[in-house]
């Protein structure tokens, strides 16, 4: 089978194409990937700086789509079902099995490409608003960065739960992506917080998802209305701000931590709750904003992208 392996911790230009045996049987959802999601988490174990550095070589991706070609009877699934699944590495390879709880049905209305897109981001999205954050309809979220894969799918889960959505993006050219995904207003730079003060009528919002880091934090503190929320998704900016926490106390403001990763560790049932939780906003019509399609063999250019920034929506790579 076709694989992209990482074979050295050098960023994108460890990736290599490779012809690699199928995974030997295991007892679990055994699927015929047609589709995998690009994401961070990705970028970053390429280049040595995630959590755990890999034994290589390895094969990445953690979010794919395809179809089922067996699976153990109590899974609910079968040969010929269109899924989606949340690997923890491996998704970019022809074939992979998975356990049958990180793998779920994909609804008829999305194709392969879109439900390559969800196990990140789209989960992630899900976890940190209605969970992590207590998103309720009528709320205003402010979503930095919010022209790439997890932030088009924060903006795009706070509409589809019934938020007024503001977003900021680097530039001009990402304001178009924000938009699609759902934002109503679209801040542009580095600067925003008087931008974000005047809109709100000087309250600020209700909740701000960050998955920026640096000094958007520290902005989005100071533009979170008294009694909100920060979550806080992520660091793309590269640095990881320190917050005085008399901001927080002066301002009644919660700074919260959102690892979905992390807490399913510890909660078993996390990743099928919040899948549960994120299949009636699909089936009622939200949608991964796609922003680029590439071969298999064409996936260290996608991670450069991520590298540079300049990705707009998610990054999918199929198997055709």
């Amino acid at each position: 089978m076709r694989a992209l392996q990482l074979q050295r911790l050098e960023g994108p230009d460890g990736l290599e194409l490779a012809e690699l045996p199928e995974p030997e049987p295991r007892g679990g959802v055994r699927i015929d990937v047609r589709a995998a999601g690009v994401s961070f988490p990705d970028l970053l174990i390429s280049q040595g700086g995630y959590q755990e550095r890999p034994q290589l070589p390895t094969v990445l991706g953690q979010e794919l789509a395809g179809v089922v070609l067996s699976a153990p009877p109590e899974s609910g699934l079968g040969e010929g079902d269109r899924v989606w699944g949340a690997p923890e590495g491996g998704g970019f390879a022809g074939v992979i099995e998975l356990a049958p709880e990180r793998v779920f049905a994909l609804p008829d209305e999305l194709d392969f490409r879109e439900g390559a897109a969800l196990a990140v981001n789209y989960l992630t999205a899900v976890f940190a608003l209605q969970r992590r954050g207590a998103l309720a309809a009528g709320e205003t979220v402010l979503v930095l960065g919010a022209a790439g894969g997890l932030g088009t799918a924060l903006v795009g889960v706070a509409a589809a739960l019934g938020a007024e959505v503001l977003a900021v993006v680097s530039t001009e050219a990402k304001v178009a992506t924000a938009k699609a995904a759902g934002a109503g207003t679209v801040f542009v730079g580095e600067q925003w917080t008087e931008a974000v003060r005047e809109r709100t009528g000087g309250r600020g919002v209700d909740l701000a998802a960050d998955v920026v880091g640096g000094d958007g934090t520290l902005q989005a503190v100071r533009c979170t209305a008294p009694e909100g929320r920060v979550l806080v998704l992520g660091f793309t900016a590269g640095s990881i701000p320190s917050i005085a926490t008399n901001r927080l106390l002066l301002r009644n403001v919660s700074l919260t931590g959102v690892g979905l990763g992390a807490l399913s560790a510890v909660v078993p049932a996390l990743l099928q709750e919040t899948a549960a939780a994120l299949d009636p906003l699909l089936r009622a019509g939200l949608r991964p904003l796609i922003g680029g399609v590439r071969d298999l063999a064409d996936g260290a250019e996608a991670l450069r992208e991520l590298a540079q920034r300049t990705t707009l929506g998610k990054q999918i790579l199929t198997f055709d």
